[in-house]
């Protein structure tokens, strides 16, 4: 089996917020670019990438440019083939940006055509540790959010099943430490002690921020603090995480292997949090799952829970996915939650087949 071809599409993906109709901000929309990976046997496999922001063309034609390097490949062999685009690239545009973002949607393709000559769903492929794993409400109790919509839209959620979702802190303007707890006590008040409550700061805080405003929360029982200040600040990150008895989870902004490896030598975080595009893709994705279970880590997911899932299920340190589903509109079926829980399907690969109208529709 030889690749033969290839597709990259931009599209303009809406960002609201179909399980509490809390939109931050309504009409956002997020560009992504999708790939497809056409082969001689008739397989096609479908990958994703995004955070090009305004670069999101540069993105496009680097995803394009390096999908060619792949052409006359065997899709089998992942490995020779991300070490022929790294060295297509002589090695000068990585280890992180644009270039990172155009292997990951090659990597996931590839993924996907593997599964798919194999008959076999990813997860399998990977692993398969479990066949459901837990998850958890996201994008909805954003910190844009009055009180009254945060608590609206838990109980939503609540009423939906959840039994774990994510609140944010580092509120808007510029709030007294008072003003942060007293928002996050809101939703814990609004989901009541049993529901898992996560809370994302986005880097937003410095070191001794996070360590006075979290250790001032933590009688709310959070399940985790998220990426409390800058992810490549591994010492500061370690600060907060040695003096809070909150686990503090991190790594969505880390790219590469090496960069986890060393937040993890660091001890800076206690969860970690791997984001699939900046890391390379699956391949890469699941080799930090592993580093992270060698020092007794458990490791999430961010975002695209529909491929997510698949890896999370696969490994014995998998914790939870987050359920962001701004890209499930994408797909014509997306793995089914079940009490709180994501069940893996058995259609093979990533089991993700595209709905062209969607594809059509969101077209940039």
């Amino acid at each position: 089996m030889k690749i033969t071809s290839y597709e990259a599409t931009t599209l303009l993906i809406p960002e609201d917020d179909p399980l509490a109709n809390m939109p931050e901000e309504a009409g956002r929309t997020r560009p992504v670019v999708i790939l497809r990976l056409r082969t001689d046997s008739g397989i096609e496999g479908i990958g994703l990438t995004f955070y090009g922001g305004r670069m999101t063309g540069s993105l496009r034609v680097a995803v394009e440019e390096l999908a060619g390097l792949t052409v006359g490949e065997d899709p089998l062999r992942i490995e020779k083939i991300v070490a022929r685009l790294h060295a297509g690239t002589g090695d000068s545009c990585g280890p992180g940006g644009i270039f990172m973002l155009a292997l990951s949607a090659i990597d996931i393709a590839l993924w996907d055509i593997k599964g798919k000559a194999l008959d076999q769903p990813l997860w399998k492929l990977l692993g398969g540790h479990r066949d459901r794993v837990a998850t958890y409400a996201s994008g909805s109790l954003r910190r844009g959010l009055s009180d009254d919509q945060a608590q609206r839209a838990a109980h939503i959620l609540v009423q939906k099943g959840f039994n774990e979702m994510k609140t944010q802190m580092a509120l808007p303007g510029n709030p007294t430490p008072a003003e942060e707890v007293r928002r996050v006590r809101v939703v814990r008040e609004a989901i009541g002690p049993d529901i898992k409550l996560m809370c994302d700061i986005n880097q937003r805080w410095r070191p001794e921020q996070a360590i006075d405003i979290g250790s001032r929360v933590e009688d709310v029982g959070l399940f985790w603090l998220e990426d409390v200040t800058t992810a490549d600040d591994y010492a500061g990150l370690a600060r907060v995480t040695a003096a809070l008895k909150t686990p503090v989870a991190g790594g969505e902004y880390v790219w590469g292997i090496v960069p986890f490896r060393h937040m993890i030598e660091a001890r800076s975080v206690d969860i970690v949090m791997i984001d699939i595009c900046r890391v390379g893709g699956v391949t890469q994705w699941m080799k930090v799952a592993g580093m992270a279970e060698a020092f007794n880590l458990p490791v999430v997911s961010h975002v695209m829970p529909e491929m997510l899932v698949h890896l999370v299920a696969a490994c014995p340190n998998g914790l939870t996915v987050e359920y962001m589903p701004w890209m499930l509109c994408l797909y014509q079926e997306t793995p089914a939650l079940e009490h709180g829980q994501l069940v893996l399907p058995n259609k093979p690969g990533l089991g993700l087949t595209f709905d062209e109208k969607a594809v059509a529709a969101f077209k940039a």
